[in-house]
């Protein structure tokens, strides 16, 4: 847990989160519209409210591409909206939560499909992903992941398109 009072903590979280555009790998010209500065700033808040605490890196990148990372390390043959990627236990992993990878494509259908911004679905897989790091697994848990979710939805003012039975659309 943070220890909101410390310093070094101050300081880790401020410098807690890179957004890497992966433009050659970008289908749509939507991601054009991402503000990686706002999206960055988001992160931090997430990170501070979950708490998850050490740095994070966040590639934004193209159907294809997360298909391969997805086929890699979860063995699954087919593209998904984001995959999370915590830190390994051992020396140095308190400084790194994990790494994030968000499909802007999936991103961009999605946001076509709920009549929303791309930079706010952008948000919503980042929450999704930054709740993974966490530790959380809708898989396994008894809906304790999808009761924090929709909580900091709600914190903040993220539309409910995709939690509970409407989740099922997905494609993780």
């Amino acid at each position: 847990m943070l220890d909101r009072g410390s310093p070094a903590t101050v300081l880790a979280v401020l410098a807690i989160a890179m957004i890497t555009f992966d433009l050659p790998r970008l289908a749509t010209p939507r991601s054009m519209e991402l503000d990686a500065v706002a999206l960055r700033a988001f992160v931090i808040r997430v990170c501070h409210a979950i708490p998850l605490n050490g740095e994070v890196s966040v590639l934004l990148t193209g159907d294809a591409a997360i298909r391969r990372l997805n086929r890699q390390f979860r063995h699954k043959d087919k593209a998904t909206d984001v995959l999370s990627f915590p830190a390994l236990a051992g020396e140095g992993a308190a400084a790194v939560a994990g790494d994030l990878a968000v499909s802007v494509d999936t991103a961009a259908r999605y946001a076509r499909r709920f009549g929303h911004s791309l930079q706010l679905e952008v948000k919503i897989l980042l929450l999704h992903g930054l709740l993974h790091l966490a530790g959380y697994d809708h898989e396994a848990d008894q809906g304790e992941m999808a009761a924090r979710e929709e909580a900091l939805r709600r914190r903040f003012r993220l539309p409910r398109t995709l939690t509970g039975d409407a989740a099922k659309g997905r494609s993780r």
